[in-house]
């Protein structure tokens, strides 16, 4: 599903799709994250959990990290986190921890995505934070990169594959 988005959106996701480009070049899956402060980018992080040896070190966690480092304060009322993939349920309890006032997302992910995919954990009223969440923004450009890097991973699997025999 497209949603309307902002300019400042676009401009914030392409930020994250950087960070994401990041996460590709050192082998990881293509997820980037950016948390924005007052119109500001104060942290970003993407995925590293095959180099931290971390499963938890997704690109919402790397940033919510930095973005807390930055502020001194555990918690980031005030705050957006842009993330190029629909959020997990790892990552949607720690936004809700941090209290980020708003999640933007990129691509949807039909099997682990909390967002609205598979649950929406950020539409459940009982929780103690309500965090706003926005999906869809740069869809197209951020499932791209995922897509083509799973494919890439794919053909490299096959290669290795045929060498063997």
């Amino acid at each position: 599903m497209m949603v309307p988005y902002t300019e400042q959106d676009a401009h914030f996701m392409a930020l994250a799709l950087a960070a994401a480009r990041e996460a590709q070049g050192s082998g990881e899956v293509p997820v980037g994250a950016v948390v924005v402060y007052d119109k500001q980018v104060i942290a970003t992080g993407f995925n590293q959990p095959i180099g931290q040896h971390d499963p938890s070190a997704h690109a919402e966690m790397n940033a919510l990290r930095a973005a807390a480092q930055a502020l001194g304060n555990y918690r980031l009322p005030e705050c957006e986190l842009y993330v190029t993939l629909e959020p997990c349920l790892m990552c949607a309890g720690a936004i809700i921890h941090a209290r980020i006032a708003r999640v933007v997302f990129g691509a949807y992910d039909p099997k682990t995505g909390v967002g609205g995919s598979v649950l929406d954990v950020f539409a459940n009223t009982q929780l103690n934070h309500q965090t706003k969440i926005s999906g869809g923004v740069l869809a197209a450009e951020c499932a791209q990169l995922l897509i083509g890097f799973f494919a890439d991973r794919r053909c490299a699997l096959r290669a290795a594959r045929r060498l063997k025999q």
